[in-house]
């Protein structure tokens, strides 16, 4: 690890150590005693299943490397939010982990930004499982109702072999949309790899499309987020539109942007 890298990895485990309110008095430093605010090392390291030696060294940048595993110990000991934990991952040298699924909760500010855009530009917001998880009034009349019925009503790959993609998009739209979506799950399915959401919609579509199977087999990750988008609006008729999707790692959601080109 670079001499760099270890000198910020030891600021920053100082610093998040400062932090810390000790739950209970130490019975090796009575807490009338501290004279330094925060847990001392030997508590943090025994607290994280390391020797007070090791991470002394890491402090003083003077460690190896650290392992994922003494890093998480290391991020739960130390309270650290997802963002925190990234940083510190990142700190060491090492790709933050991933999470084990998407954030539930939409941020409010997300949501009051939707609702202001209720008359002007359609925006959506899916989660990392690829399911609509919010919609502005725009968008519901641009896209129309969420079609079919079931466990996969609301995920947007699901939905790229229907009736209704045919119909928003056209044959030809909805034959690009359907290869990306498949390259999408494919991206998603390794980023949850023991997901069982995304294992199901997997074998429901190789089962029911000749088209996904195919799509599949080509192998593509999704990596496009930017795109131009022909679509067919209920009372306007077709308008092309620039798709954008901007992505909130910590919840691992995307939302989905459409500005009327012209």
């Amino acid at each position: 690890m670079p001499t760099g890298l270890r000198t910020d990895l030891g600021e920053f485990l100082r610093g998040r150590r400062a932090m810390l309110v000790p739950s209970e008095p130490s019975a090796v430093v009575p807490a009338s005693r501290r004279r330094v605010p925060g847990l001392r090392r030997q508590e943090l390291a025994e607290s994280a299943g390391i020797s007070v030696e090791y991470y002394t060294r890491l402090e003083q940048g003077r460690a190896p490397r650290p392992s994922r595993e003494v890093l998480t110990a290391l991020a739960q000991v130390l309270g650290l939010t997802a963002g925190e934990r990234g940083h510190l991952f990142r700190l060491a040298g090492e790709l933050p982990p991933e999470p084990l699924a998407p954030g539930g909760e939409i941020r409010p500010g997300l949501l009051q930004l939707l609702r202001s855009l209720d008359g002007t530009v359609p925006v959506t917001v899916h989660d990392g499982r690829l399911d609509v998880m919010a919609r502005n009034a725009a968008a519901a009349e641009l896209l129309g109702p969420l079609s079919g019925e079931g466990r996969f009503r609301r995920n947007i790959v699901h939905q790229g072999f229907t009736s209704h993609a045919r119909h928003v998009l056209g044959e030809e739209g909805a034959h690009r949309y359907a290869r990306w979506a498949t390259a999408e799950l494919r991206s998603a399915m390794g980023r949850y790899p023991d997901d069982g959401y995304l294992r199901s919609l997997h074998a429901e579509l190789s089962a029911t499309s000749a088209d996904f199977r195919s799509f599949w087999a080509r192998g593509e990750v999704g990596v496009g987020h930017s795109a131009v988008k022909h679509l067919f609006h209920p009372t306007r008729g077709w308008q092309t539109f620039q798709s954008e999707m901007l992505h909130d790692a910590e919840r691992d959601h995307w939302t989905v942007i459409y500005a009327s080109v012209g």
